[in-house]
């Protein structure tokens, strides 16, 4: 299973090309990620000529019969019957050797398309949290789809198309050369003629492809955005807004659309009049060389199968010209995330033996990349393993900031936290992490069954265990009212279920995980009277002996924390007890009447 993954994982490629900003053009991150197929492409390339070959022997076997029977005195008929046979037989393999071409070429394609995505989904799991809240889901999920896509028939119109029409045009030349050096350079004029139509429209077709590529990405941000606001959306009476809004997004794409419609056609048919004025050329030319005695009659024939085999390996090429235009402009899309450097901050690799949960603050000063308002300022606090400690104040005084810093999803610009006496930049993010539970406001759920959500990614999880969990977490009451007990689907985010439901079941998936860091972030907020009441239950089971940090606006749910620190504008302003802060009659004690 190890050697699978790895095949399908390009990300230390990525990583690298990141590194030394090396070149970056479409054309070769396309052949690097083929590099490993090297074998079956030259495989699939020379079964694809054995399989073409009666394209290239069908004119000069035609020739050749009208030679023969044109000029009897000059041939005999063993030669008539030979060139039957040799037609006939190489016809006949055409069978197996296409459906090698294929397999091999298959094979390449579908690698390189599973390897992408992989990639692009172990890209996204190393993206630091900032990028991913400047980048749209809908847009991510566009470039993982679409443009993967997108790439996958930009790699098969490469090997199928163009490669082959190269290979078509080698051997036709060649034998065109091989019986007429003249006739030769006559079609040696259709390659500047064919340089200058895909230089006249290129750059024209990759920008109208790429406003293309955006105003999608963007459409389906949008989509993404009016789903998950359907609620609402419905509650206000609002429909009609929000229609508006993915109109808008859909008639920008028509016309963007239409105008790149126009320049494709205007571009094949410009191509398609240049090269049948080539063709009528090809047809006077040699029937003039002919009547100049410089060739027989049947060769006439020859050169102009030739010419049409030079026609369509050209035209073939230019036909999927736009589409090997919107597949670069997918490659290009891609690697946008794939070489992106805004991965986690933290890169240590020091592994505990045993988290404690110890916690020491030392002038963290920290702001988000898209203010310039510092949210916390020279914040220093010490934590004793197994000690709660609640924070307190305002919206926007830097609670929830402060419990994203302990998980790790931000880094401090100033200061210093260490872990159990080690600093967090030289800690090993996951494993840290592996120690930590982290139960939210709106805990995310996913559409699978409850024991499923309880015992995500914990395979190993025995049903003891599981019982315990949700035993401890206050749920036994809702698994004995299902009729499929654990088993039962939650639905997509957990839609099947109550909010007390969904937080005890959150629980459970962390009390499950035995952790030794508790992170409560309004974790009862949104709850009526009777499920706050099971949730705290469940949570108080679950702090026991355990480092936890609570951020909450409901102080009665805080009465039983070690130590309340109160926060303002990102400064510490009062720490203590409950009823110590309620005797200093200070910051808390507003909070608390208000």
């Amino acid at each position: 299973m190890a050697k699978t993954e790895s095949t399908l994982d390009y990300t230390k490629w990525f990583q690298a090309e990141s590194d030394n900003k090396g070149n970056r053009s479409p054309f070769v991150l396309l052949s690097r990620l083929f590099r490993e197929h090297n074998r079956k492409l030259a495989l699939s390339a020379f079964y694809y000529m054995l399989k073409t070959s009666p394209v290239w022997v069908l004119p000069v076997v035609t020739a050749n019969i009208i030679n023969i029977v044109s000029y009897p005195n000059r041939h005999s008929m063993q030669e008539f019957w030979i060139n039957f046979a040799v037609i006939f037989i190489v016809i006949v393999q055409n069978i197996p050797t296409h459906t090698m071409h294929i397999k091999y070429i298959s094979q390449a394609a579908r690698h390189v398309e599973a390897g992408l995505r992989s990639t692009l989904v172990r890209k996204l799991q190393q993206l630091s949290l900032g990028y991913h809240g400047d980048m749209n889901a809908g847009r991510l999920q566009s470039k993982v789809l679409r443009d993967v896509e997108a790439i996958d028939f930009l790699s098969r119109q490469m090997m199928m198309t163009v490669i082959p029409a190269g290979i078509n045009l080698a051997v036709v030349v060649g034998l065109t050369l091989y019986h007429s050096w003249m006739v030769a350079l006559f079609f040696a004029l259709m390659a500047p003629t064919s340089i200058y139509l895909v230089r006249l429209f290129r750059s024209r077709m990759s920008q109208r492809n790429r406003e293309v590529r955006r105003n999608i990405e963007e459409m389906s941000g949008k989509v993404s955005e009016t789903v998950e606001m359907i609620p609402v959306t419905r509650a206000h009476g609002l429909e009609e807004v929000e229609i508006r809004k993915v109109d808008a997004a859909l008639e920008n794409i028509r016309q963007r659309g239409h105008m790149l419609d126009v320049l494709e056609a205007y571009f094949g048919s410009s191509s398609w009049v240049v090269f049948q004025l080539f063709q009528v050329g090809c047809l006077f030319f040699t029937a003039y060389l002919a009547h100049l005695g410089y060739m027989e009659i049947g060769d006439i024939v020859m050169y102009q199968g030739f010419f049409n085999m030079i026609i369509g390996s050209v035209t073939s090429i230019l036909n999927v010209y736009p589409n090997l235009v919107k597949g670069m402009e997918s490659l290009h899309s891609v690697s946008e995330v794939l070489l992106s450097n805004e991965t986690e901050e933290y890169k240590g690799r020091t592994k505990l033996d045993a988290v404690d949960g110890a916690y020491s603050f030392r002038g963290v000063g920290f702001r988000y990349s898209e203010s310039e308002r510092h949210v916390l300022k020279d914040f220093s606090l010490d934590i004793r393993a197994g000690e709660t400690i609640a924070f307190v104040g305002e919206s926007g005084s830097g609670k929830s900031t402060i419990l994203n810093l302990i998980i790790g999803f931000y880094k401090p610009q100033s200061g210093i936290i260490k872990v159990d006496g080690v600093p967090m930049d030289e800690l090993s993010m996951r494993q840290y992490r592996q120690s930590l539970a982290i139960v939210l406001q709106n805990n995310i759920l996913f559409s699978g069954t409850i024991r499923e959500n309880i015992t995500y990614g914990l395979p190993n999880i025995s049903d003891e265990q599981v019982q315990q969990a949700v035993y401890m977490a206050n749920l036994q009451d809702v698994i004995d009212s299902l009729p499929q007990g654990l088993e039962t689907s939650v639905g997509e985010h957990g839609g099947k279920l109550s909010g007390g439901q969904r937080q005890r079941i959150a629980i459970a998936r962390a009390l499950v995980r035995d952790p030794k860091i508790i992170i409560l972030d309004e974790a009862t907020s949104a709850l009526d009277n009777v499920s706050e009441r099971h949730v705290q239950s469940a949570i108080e089971r679950l702090m026991h002996g355990r480092t936890t940090f609570i951020v909450a606006h409901r102080l009665s749910t805080i009465k039983n924390a070690d130590r309340i620190v109160v926060m303002k504008q990102g400064k510490i302003v009062e720490v203590g007890s409950y009823d110590e802060l309620l005797e200093m009659k200070g910051e808390f004690f507003k909070l608390k009447n208000m």
